[in-house]
């Protein structure tokens, strides 16, 4: 059953989704990749590039070529890395801009450290495959950038965003969704989630920065009643929402556990291991009896988001396995089969390639959103087929 995952979570990242961004989204013409695709498949050639689109298919090419050494990923990767060094590298203040236009120029230039971490990421997972020096020297200047201008000397974490030149911002909200607070749970995931590849490319200084955001987790974005992550806080860590994101909560049960894997300490797998099942089950308030997870809701079980998003089964998947490898939960593997099944029923699409952003509370795809764009990459169900290959 194991091994069925497996082969079948390979034949979708080789013959479905990376297929897709190679034969549809490279600009030829341009160079890079184009900025988005709608959820009908028009190409819009003239769309911004995203730093996130395009650091996390850093990220995404360049760990499908760690994984499974095919030589056009290397050479997707290497463009992907060269485009944006070119392209999205502030050389006069440093970071990366949030966008650039579809000819390559600045557009917005506010510094979001989301987005920082997410360069991050991509260009550590490159320094890994590849043991190139000088995407490891980037990475150790992003770490250097988010340490300096987004931590939090006087209560701590990491704050959402600066202008351009690192002073500070009123509007620091990653997308129009979020609301306007200055720490967020959703920017410390995806700051530990590329320290820890940074940990794992071989640099030991982001050991304690890690140490240190394994407490902010447990410590303050941990629901200590309900056992959700909070979404949304003050400097000094007050509560600013109560919206419970399932999809959250079970990406960061398996994030938070690499990370405490990756330090390799008994006493942090012993603090984190708890809190790591703990969360999963929480997560599970958003399953639905078709085996998909819903995104997010409020405890009093209003306002539930319908749809089943494209990320938030791919983390499913992904988090009820870590608890199968890692603790023998058997009903936990079930829980990761019947998404998966759930996925290959609905949301794969066998016609375009990639899967669709999202599926209607009615069973219908979402075609209003995009198919490829600034927020839809190959990010999420790539590295759960990778994952899948891994484990």
């Amino acid at each position: 059953m194991v091994k069925n995952l497996s082969r079948e979570a390979y034949e979708c990242l080789t013959q479905n989704i990376l297929p897709f961004w190679l034969n549809n989204m490279l600009d030829t013409k341009r160079g890079g990749w184009y900025g988005q695709m709608t959820g009908r498949c028009q190409l819009i050639e003239d769309a911004p590039r995203g730093a996130i689109l395009y650091a996390r298919l850093l990220w995404t090419f360049s760990a499908a070529y760690r994984v499974l050494k095919k030589p056009e990923y290397l050479r997707t990767a290497t463009m992907t890395k060269d485009y944006i060094l070119e392209h999205f590298v502030d050389r006069e203040y440093g970071g990366t801009f949030w966008s650039v236009t579809a000819d390559g120029l600045p557009l917005d230039t506010k510094k979001q450290f989301y987005a920082q971490g997410f360069m991050l990421y991509g260009f550590s997972e490159y320094a890994r495959a590849t043991g190139d020096k000088e995407a490891l020297s980037v990475s150790l200047q992003l770490f250097d950038i988010i340490e300096s201008h987004a931590w939090d000397n006087e209560f701590g974490g990491y704050i959402e965003a600066c202008q351009r030149d690192w002073q500070p911002i009123a509007d620091m909200r990653l997308s129009a969704k979020d609301e306007n607070y200055p720490k967020s749970q959703n920017t410390h995931l995806h700051i530990i989630e590329p320290y820890t590849n940074l940990l794992k490319a071989g640099i030991d200084a982001a050991a304690p920065a890690i140490e240190r955001l394994i407490s902010l987790f447990t410590d303050h974005i941990l629901n200590p009643e309900s056992h959700h992550l909070d979404l949304f806080f003050s400097m000094d860590w007050k509560r600013m929402s109560t919206t419970e994101s399932y999809g959250h909560d079970i990406e960061c049960s398996w994030l938070l556990h690499e990370a405490a894997l990756a330090l390799g300490r008994t006493d942090i797998l012993n603090k984190v291991e708890p809190v790591v099942r703990e969360v999963a089950k929480a997560s599970e308030k958003g399953l639905q009896p078709d085996g998909s997870m819903l995104y997010e809701g409020e405890p009093d079980g209003t306002h539930f988001d319908r749809d089943r998003h494209w990320w938030v089964q791919a983390e499913a998947v992904v988090g009820f396995f870590n608890l199968y490898q890692h603790f023998g939960d058997k009903a936990a593997l079930d829980k990761a089969l019947h998404c998966w099944q759930y996925i290959k029923d609905h949301l794969i699409d066998r016609t375009h390639g990639e899967w669709y952003w999202s599926i209607r509370g009615d069973g219908s795809p979402n075609l209003d959103d995009d198919h490829a764009g600034f927020w839809k990459c190959p990010y999420h169900n790539g590295r759960m087929c990778l994952e899948l290959i891994e484990k």
